[in-house]
């Protein structure tokens, strides 16, 4: 009696999972994407707290010179990012994709190898930076002013990034399973964390720029907890179980195929800030690299929006691709770039009228005030693009279409974005520098503008074949 009851709950759990899911391709698109968005964009913004937080804090606590410290970080940072994102993103995209299909095994096998290749990929990369750690910031940049605060920051960082891969991945993972607002929330615990305790840290403790580091450890390990929680619960859509961590060949090659798109802009990142950062200390000393550093926490800030609305796009566009409703996930996109272009735009707008009033929110030292208010003005001129870049590499890559997500990925922070810092400061000296970003992104643009339609064009032939 008792194991026919069982039974019957598993049942009725399943059907209310299918029900939740088949809404993705029924409800209207507009409502959806907002019901799908609006906890991803608080998420991420929630997220972005936690960069925006310890530089406000450092830059206001301890100096423009721990400012710049902090910006050599950013590579580092970028790089376990990357290694987070290649998980998280590619996982989510084929659990979307699966229960499209009505695949639940294989989505449960997903969430397994997932935190497998975390496990394994976390524990390598923290072993090479903290061996080599100070090697690694002196190459992306770190001079002999900077350095000091550069490694006290990643010093006590670097037990807090295992934290931040989980959190982060399976963030993704509950959403794309169907949680949207418990996805937002775990944000919510782990920055409501952060915000409480860095200033704790900085000034009442007196701990500087290491102070910011412990308080981020603490927040990302409180998030993790409530996030892996939810894939511990029988009740949740897909959770842990026996027999489902055992790395399989053809789940690794998925997840890391889809996964790669994203995790190639971290990565690309990286490598672009240390050529940033050797140009602008050649052509402006380390002032140039702290008002870089304003200049991307700004423009990280607008992107986590739209990074955000892709997080909300991205299970609709790959469950209705699983579920072959192509009308629906073309409306799907269209709307997402609507949306993530007037934000950008909102935002560009600001940071090109109001440069000063950013910076000063960082710093007080009127050096880099002049130095920031000079790099929002001239990076920021095309920056309007921006968004509809971002959405269609995600598209890509929600459907599956991994060669071309990454390709998208490579254009704006790579193929054009290198050249550019290469070949414009030799000419323009430091506004060559912040140039190479408008000029990058209008050559992006037109490239992502020519793949989108001809992506288009091929669907509408294949919607004619099947009429």
């Amino acid at each position: 009696m008792e194991d026919n009851q069982i039974q019957v709950e598993e049942i009725n759990r399943r059907d209310e999972d299918k029900k939740k899911l088949d809404e993705l391709a029924t409800e209207p698109v507009g409502r959806l994407l907002w019901r799908y968005s609006l906890p991803a964009v608080v998420g991420m913004l929630v997220m972005s707290l936690y960069n925006v937080i310890d530089r406000i804090f450092i830059g206001q606590g301890v100096g423009a010179e721990a400012i710049t410290g902090l910006a050599i970080t950013f590579p580092v940072m970028n790089v376990a990012s990357a290694l987070g994102v290649l998980i998280g993103a590619g996982a989510s995209a084929r659990i979307s994709i699966m229960l499209g299909a009505n695949d639940h095994r294989g989505a449960c096998l997903v969430l397994g190898n997932s935190l497998t290749l975390i496990m394994v990929i976390a524990v390598t990369y923290l072993t090479v930076f903290a061996i080599f750690l100070d090697d690694i910031l002196v190459a992306f940049g770190a001079s002999e002013a900077s350095l000091p605060y550069a490694h006290d920051f990643m010093s006590y960082l670097l037990p807090g990034m295992l934290m931040m891969n989980l959190s982060f991945s399976f963030n993704n993972i509950m959403r794309a399973s169907g949680y949207p607002v418990r996805a937002m929330v775990t944000m919510f615990i782990g920055a409501g964390c952060n915000v409480v305790l860095a200033p704790i840290f900085i000034f009442v403790l007196g701990w500087g720029i290491k102070g910011a580091a412990i308080a981020t450890d603490i927040s990302m390990t409180v998030s993790m907890l409530f996030v892996m929680g939810h894939f511990m619960m029988p009740g949740s859509t897909l959770h842990f179980t026996r027999g489902i961590f055992r790395l399989r060949r053809k789940i690794v090659i998925g997840i890391v195929g889809i996964g790669a798109a994203p995790s190639l802009v971290n990565f690309a990142s990286c490598f672009i800030n240390v050529i940033i950062n050797k140009s602008l200390y050649y052509y402006g000393g380390d002032t140039a690299i702290g008002a870089a550093g304003i200049f991307t926490t700004y423009t990280s800030l607008l992107c986590m929006v739209i990074v955000g609305i892709c997080q909300g796009m991205q299970p609709i566009i790959g469950y209705n691709y699983g579920a072959g409703q192509l009308h629906r996930l073309r409306r799907t996109y269209w709307l997402a770039v609507a949306v993530a272009t007037a934000i950008v735009s909102s935002g560009a707008a600001f940071g090109l009228s109001f440069p000063s009033v950013i910076a000063r929110a960082f710093t007080v030292d009127a050096g880099l005030i002049a130095a920031t208010d000079r790099a929002l003005s001239l990076s920021m001129l095309a920056f309007f693009f921006v968004g509809f870049q971002i959405v269609s590499t995600t598209f890509f890559q929600s459907i599956g279409q991994a060669g071309k997500s990454i390709f998208l990925s490579l254009t704006r922070q790579v193929l054009f974005l290198i050249p550019l810092l290469l070949l414009l400061p030799r000419c323009l000296l430091l506004d060559g520098v912040w140039l190479s970003f408008p000029a990058s992104d209008i050559i992006a643009t037109i490239v992502t503008a020519s793949m989108m339609w001809w992506q288009f064009r091929k669907m509408n032939n294949h919607l004619k074949l099947h009429d």
